[in-house]
């Protein structure tokens, strides 16, 4: 009777029987049974290598039959030569210092020569008294390992050339940046004066800041002889980046030195410029620019320069003053250079005394992106105030106070930048004199 007080289930005894049965069977395999087909290969060899007994599981990746084996061969007999060669140097003198060995990785030679990676496990069996009677091995087929570690082997290969690849692409990339950015840096210099000139009575500095050494810039500027007594120059930018605009900025800068030698007025250059860029880029891909051109006449007599200048969709300059003002000169209603066919530009004038300074830039510097957030524009009013403290200074030290500006906006400046000063010097302080007293 069942536990449960159930009565047996026929199809459940059923099962049970057919468990039972094959579990006899299981109990029913003899030693040698077992040792014969095992999944690995076993041998047992005399102390001087003569192999005394195999199963048929090793006979069988060797190739071999038993007669041709026992008492014939040695174990070494069936390793590969190097298989053979670290038997005799590292296996054998290991197994007889200390009794056994396992896990050792070597070759053998199956059937048709083919090579047989294999682990290798033995122990030494011992008499009663101690003496070294035979040696038992055990053989595993590691052939499916050894795929695998070639399969290792061919990715950590393929692994470590991919990366000399790209570390060799990044070099090369690295090489070719470095180039461009020389190849530019050279063509964007061509695009400005190597010096500015010498003008009697008048001392000038300009400095370009270049945003990105990767992005060809579109700013320009300039400053040159007209006749013996008056001197011309401009500044401006041109839109948009890179090889088109750096050929507007070519054409820009040719067109008004020629024009200024033909008609130095200031509108008539900017004219001559919007009829040039207008002819030349009509069509699907518009040019134009904005442009600053003004004309110096120093008179030697009071060390003052009289100034008059034109603009064209460009920011207003800035005068600042020897007694330390600073002020915008207003040119309103000018239009952008070569947007139009007929547009209208308007010229200002002004005179620079002794201690004063005109200075030149480009929307660069007032559209630097400023605070923590870099989301304000610095703006025309943070510049006039900046420029108010550098009133009554030298056009040099303006400039390079101007330039450690823009290097303290760092990531936030994200235009390149033209400056151009042109400042009066202060006239210098009589030397004193002194009487001799009698």
């Amino acid at each position: 009777m069942c536990r449960s007080g159930r009565q047996p289930d026929p199809h459940e005894a059923g099962g049970n029987d057919a468990g039972n049965a094959a579990f006899a069977a299981l109990l029913e395999d003899s030693a040698e049974e077992l040792y014969e087909t095992a999944p690995c290969g076993y041998l047992s060899t005399l102390m001087d290598g003569t192999i005394a007994k195999i199963n048929a599981t090793l006979l069988g990746w060797l190739g071999l039959e038993r007669s041709a084996v026992v008492g014939r061969m040695r174990f070494t007999d069936l390793l590969t030569v190097g298989g053979r060669l670290y038997h005799e140097t590292h296996f054998a003198p290991l197994l007889r210092m200390q009794g056994e060995i396992g896990g050792i990785a070597l070759e053998i030679r199956g059937a048709e020569g083919v090579r047989i990676p294999v682990l290798v496990s033995s122990a030494v069996k011992y008499g009663g008294e101690g003496e070294p009677l035979l040696i038992r091995t055990t053989v595993f087929d590691a052939r499916d390992r050894r795929s695998y570690e070639e399969e290792l082997l061919r990715r950590k290969r393929e692994a470590e050339a991919a990366r000399e690849q790209a570390e060799a692409a990044r070099e090369q990339a690295e090489t070719d940046r470095v180039r461009l950015q020389e190849a530019l840096a050279t063509l964007q210099q061509s695009l400005l004066p190597d010096v500015l000139p010498d003008v009697p009575g008048l001392e000038a500095a300009a400095h370009y800041h270049t945003a990105s050494p990767e992005r060809l810039g579109g700013d320009f500027y300039d400053l040159f002889a007209v006749d013996g007594k008056r001197w011309a120059f401009f500044l401006g930018d041109v839109c948009g980046k890179g090889p088109q605009a750096a050929a507007v900025t070519s054409l820009t800068r040719y067109t008004l030195r020629a024009a200024a030698l033909h008609d130095p007025d200031p509108v008539a250059a900017l004219s001559t410029l919007n009829a040039v860029l207008h002819e030349r880029y009509t069509g699907g891909d518009p040019r134009y620019c904005t442009a600053v051109f003004g004309l110096l006449e120093p008179d030697p007599a009071t060390g003052q320069v009289a100034v008059r200048i034109a603009a064209g969709g460009h920011p207003p300059a800035v005068v600042l003053r020897a007694d330390g003002r600073a002020d915008f000169l207003p040119t309103p209603g000018g239009l952008l250079v070569g947007i139009l066919s007929d547009p209208r530009f308007v010229s200002a004038s002004t005179v620079l005394a002794p201690g004063d300074t005109l200075l030149l830039y480009t929307d660069g510097l007032t559209e630097a992106r400023t605070g923590e957030d870099r989301a304000t524009l610095y703006g025309d009013q943070a510049l006039l105030g900046f420029a108010a403290g550098q009133a009554g200074k030298p056009a040099r030290d303006v400039i390079r106070a101007l330039t450690g500006l823009l290097d303290d906006f760092g990531d936030g400046l994200d235009d390149d930048t033209a400056l151009l000063a042109l400042g009066v010097p202060a006239h210098p302080a009589p030397d004193p004199v002194t009487k001799n007293a009698r």
